[in-house]
């Protein structure tokens, strides 16, 4: 059977540089003696004797015979068309003329010729016809184109016509000298009697001439076709011979005969199968890869043990590219596609490439590749937060199961705890991480221990001797396989030998590990214990590679849970800073019921304070700030803000003018630290506290004129609860933050009913629900809507409805502080106007000593005399009226004194010789405290003295914690 020629993907190129030198020498083995002056073989010749010559005369003439047969078919199918037109216009025009009633009524008149001949002529030019001849009866002619056969017989027959019935004929014309049709109509009158003829006659030549003029178009084309033609197998005949290259048969069967010795000598096997998937042809590199028979051709893929991926692929038929199967030990690179001839399947052709090296070498760099992208995935995962804990979960999440079977991370037990590593003492270990985690019911005495632990290393343990060099330390194998590598062959015939135990691990001994330790800044944090089990269960052992991948996973992570350790401490040393600096308990007054709570932030420890602040005349004070910043730094500034707030308190200050003495205090703190006033805080800069962008808000509550003055700077406002529950926000001015500079601050003053709530609170409470301000203050409004709360409940419901499960922590730290209001009643109250006359002070002392011994505080009278008389003595002596004294019985016994001018009283240090400057030295060795603060309309001189026995009978309730 010979062999089918090869379609495989052997270059054609390489033929026929192999035939190139070779055409002359095979031109002279097919022709020794040639003639030199005949044409060479193989070049295109258009003689009639060669292929291409005879092609072309075939051609021509077949295109002549088809343009003579066309035109002929076309001369005589345009002449009968022209008859028949011709015989149909003669018909037409007869009948039209003879049924004219011109006619009827000419041929009735005593003379017809006169009228018919103009009407005849007439008719016979527009209808384009050649006579139009009108008879009687009896064939005289009435009307004739030539005038002087008017009135003779004519001699064609007309007696179908005369008997009344219409004919036409062809006749051939004397004058005319073609072939003519005639048209005889009868004409008849009213009576249907036939009264005379009318003939008309049209040349057949007159219509034939629209058939001349297509001929030559049609002999036109039919040249252009015929030269087409020709130049289009001229054309072919060219292509063929450059296709062929000028070979001849003999030629081409011995480029057959080396195409097929090509086709089995390359190093790529091609198999060439039919439409029925039976094998045509199989070269030698197919034999040798494939392990086929000698007798393979012929025989169907199905019938031969090529394995079932491989004979499933040859007996579809459909195309592949470059896929990989397995042919006994070998892996092969198969290509297979259809070929076609004239839309047609013929069979299908397929190679085949050994890529067994190939392949290793491919597995190689997929090993690696996926080892890069364990370390890109881990340096993407691994220290996402600065926890140390959930550093090290996402450690082992990022290596099981992708790289081993089991991982521990082991954590030095200070380290947990945001301590400083002690050296290369690492302390005791704990178990911070592993994956997968150990079963509860697990019977193994050596399953891993639970997170949380404590992990005791025992010292031939890959763990204790990686912490103790502080290098990684490999145990590919189990230990148990290690142990009996170890035996020599003695051992087999009883001889007892002593073998140095191999190091095991005290969790997982069967599974091989690398223990790595946990190193950052020199320091020893942990160590990392990588497990993999032995095939088929697990990925196989560590390798060398293995090692260095994991000595970089754990450096990765050493920094991060080193950075993680330090943040820790710093949040905890900023934790506590801050809740030392903040209010550990509210201080006791009456004039408010007070509850607080205070959240920190998740990530760090930001600048949020409140207080609660008893002021002169039982008024109090209820403020709440926020420092711009986190850490320690914000901590420090926040205890700084809040001492000058205390300090401004002490002066009884206004809230706006407060507001003002701390914006100057900011700034010059500022500048103090090296920044402009209101200037950005250096990135850079991590010493000291910075205040600017600093919020407060400040509101002094007085239970007798039951008001609130209230001030803020760059913070929310307060939110007031009425006892109604109706809760809204006052609308006080905001003004820039503190430290900014360079604009008022103004205050507002609110009337408050008794058992009226105030609810102060940083801005961290409103970012944690919703960022848009609006927002959150419509939620918050809604939260605090409802009357009747204590403020301890008001809190609680404040936090369930911000965290509802009290195990999430806000992003800011949050302070809350609610305050409900008291009023001092008139049982509690008394005032007097003092007339600006020295002689009345006597007066008043007798109703100051009334009121006392009414509120059973005799013990006070003297004191209270003394002190009042002196301050009212200086009001009349050195101040203007109106002068007013009142009596506050609170926690303490208030005096005030209030008059018109704005001079402060100071205390003077008397000599001994000096008759006066004494009084205001004695008030304050006889009350607690003393003071003066201003008002719109002048100023108050108060004092504070205690209550004998320590009775506190201010009105009920105390501060909650």
């Amino acid at each position: 059977m010979p062999r089918a020629v090869n379609r495989s993907p052997t270059p054609l190129s390489l033929i026929r540089r192999r035939f190139s030198g070779r055409r002359e020498a095979l031109d002279q083995d097919a022709d020794p003696d040639p003639d030199p002056a005949a044409p060479r073989r193989g070049r295109f010749s258009p003689l009639p004797h060669s292929i291409a010559g005879q092609m072309l005369a075939l051609a021509v003439t077949i295109a002549v015979l088809l343009i003579a047969a066309a035109t002929t078919v076309l001369v005589v199918q345009d002449r009968k068309e022209a008859t028949q037109e011709a015989r149909t216009r003669a018909l037409a025009v007869a009948e039209t003329f003879a049924h004219s009633p011109a006619v009827l009524d000419a041929l009735k008149s005593a003379s017809p010729s006169t009228t018919l001949q103009p009407l005849a002529e007439a008719t016979r030019r527009d209808a384009r016809v050649a006579y139009i001849v009108v008879t009687n009866p009896k064939g005289i002619r009435y009307s004739h184109p030539d005038p002087r056969a008017i009135g003779l017989p004519t001699n064609a027959t007309v007696w179908p016509a005369t008997a009344g019935h219409t004919f036409t004929d062809e006749i051939i014309g004397k004058s005319l000298h073609s072939p003519s049709i005639r048209a005889v109509v009868p004409v008849f009158d009213t009576r249907h009697t036939v009264v005379g003829t009318v003939m008309t006659g049209v040349p057949v030549a007159s219509v034939v001439h629209q058939v001349d003029g297509q001929l030559p178009p049609l002999l036109g084309s039919a040249g252009i076709a015929l030269a087409l033609s020709m130049g289009g197998i001229a054309w072919l005949s060219k292509r063929l011979r450059r296709q062929t290259h000028g070979l001849g048969p003999a030629e081409i069967t011995r480029m057959y005969e080396h195409h097929d010795a090509v086709l089995h000598a390359v190093r790529e096997g091609v198999l060439i199968a039919d439409r029925d998937r039976r094998l045509l042809l199989a070269n030698d590199e197919a034999h040798r890869l494939l392990d086929l028979p000698p007798d393979v051709q012929g025989r169907r893929a199905d019938d031969l043990a090529l394995g079932p991926a491989l004979t499933r692929l040859l007996a579809s038929g459909r195309v592949a590219t470059d896929e990989v199967h397995p042919a006994g030990d070998r892996l092969l690179a198969v290509n297979q596609q259809p070929t076609y001839w004239n839309g047609r399947v013929l069979g299908t052709v397929t190679t085949l490439r050994d890529t067994t090296e190939l392949r290793s070498l491919a597995g190689q760099a997929d090993v690696a590749r996926e080892r890069l992208r364990l370390l890109y995935d881990a340096g993407m995962t691994i220290g996402t937060t600065l926890d140390v804990s959930r550093t090290a979960g996402e450690l082992v999440a990022s290596v099981v199961p992708r790289f081993a079977d089991h991982a521990v991370v082991d954590l030095a037990d200070s380290v947990l705890h945001g301590e400083e590593p002690q050296g290369d003492d690492t302390g005791p270990l704990r178990r911070a991480a592993q994956l997968p985690l150990p079963r509860p019911d697990s019977p193994r005495p050596d399953s891993p221990r639970a997170v949380g632990e404590l992990v005791d290393f025992p010292p031939s343990s890959p763990q204790a001797l990686s912490l103790k060099t502080k290098r990684p330390v490999a145990e590919p194998e189990p230990a148990e396989e290690r142990a009996a590598a170890l035996v020599p062959a003695e051992e087999a015939a009883g001889v007892a030998q002593s073998v140095p135990g191999p190091l095991a691990s005290p969790d997982l001994p069967d599974h091989g590990m690398i223990a790595v330790p946990l190193r950052a800044r020199g320091a020893v944090l942990g160590v990392v214990s990588l497990f993999r089990a032995r095939p088929p269960g697990g990925t196989g052992p560590f390798d060398t590679e293995d090692l260095s991948l994991a000595e970089e996973l754990v450096n990765h992570t050493a920094v991060c849970i080193d950075n993680a350790r330090r943040y820790a401490r710093e949040h905890a040393t900023a934790v506590s800073l801050q809740r030392s600096l903040l209010p550990h308990g509210l201080p006791e007054q009456n004039a408010v019921d007070a509850a607080y709570r205070y959240l920190p932030g998740q990530a760090t420890t930001a600048g949020g304070w409140f207080d609660v602040i008893p002021l002169s005349s039982a008024r109090v004070a209820v403020v709440a700030g926020d420092v711009t910043g986190h850490g320690l730094h914000a901590a420090v500034a926040m205890g700084r803000l809040r001492t000058a707030v205390h300090n401004f308190s002490d002066l009884d200050l206004v809230p706006d003018e407060l507001m003002a003495r701390l914006d100057d205090l900011v700034i010059r703190l500022d500048r103090d630290e090296g920044r402009p006033a209101g200037g950005e805080r250096d990135p850079g800069d991590a010493n000291g506290s910075v205040l600017t962008g600093a919020t407060c808000l400040y509101v002094v509550y007085d239970p007798v004129r039951r008001q609130c003055v209230m001030a803020r700077a760059g913070h929310p406002p307060p939110v007031l609860i009425l006892p109604d529950g109706t809760a809204d926000f006052p609308r006080i001015r905001d003004c820039l933050p503190l430290g900014l500079g360079g604009q008022p601050f103004e205050s507002l003053t609110v009337d408050v009913p008794e058992n009226s709530r105030l609810v102060l609170y940083t801005d961290g409470l409103l970012k944690h629900h919703n960022p848009e301000p609006a927002t959150g203050q419509d939620w918050l409004r809604q939260v605090l809507a409802r009357p009747g709360r204590s403020p301890q409940e008001t809190c609680d419901a404040v936090l369930d409805a911000l965290v509802p499960d009290r195990l999430g922590h806000p992003g800011d730290d949050i302070a809350l502080l609610v305050a409900r209001t008291r009023a001092l009643d008139d049982e509690h109250l008394a005032c007097w106007d003092v007339p600006a006359d020295p002689a009345q002070v006597a007066e008043t002392r007798a109703a100051v000593e009334r009121r006392l011994t009414a509120w059973g505080l005799d013990d006070t009278v003297f004191t209270t005399e003394l002190i009042l008389s002196e301050l009212i003595t200086n009001a009349i002596r050195y101040a203007s009226p109106p002068i007013e004294l009142r009596l506050l019985r609170d926690r303490t016994l208030i005096c005030e004194v209030s008059d018109a001018s704005s001079t402060s009283p100071h205390v003077r240090r008397a000599a001994t010789t000096d008759e006066g400057g004494r009084g205001l030295f004695l008030i304050s060795q006889l009350t607690q405290r003393w003071g003066t603060r201003y008002t719109s309309r002048g100023k108050v001189v108060w004092t504070e003295q205690s209550l004998p026995n320590g009775e506190d009978e201010g009105p009920e309730g105390s501060a909650t914690l």
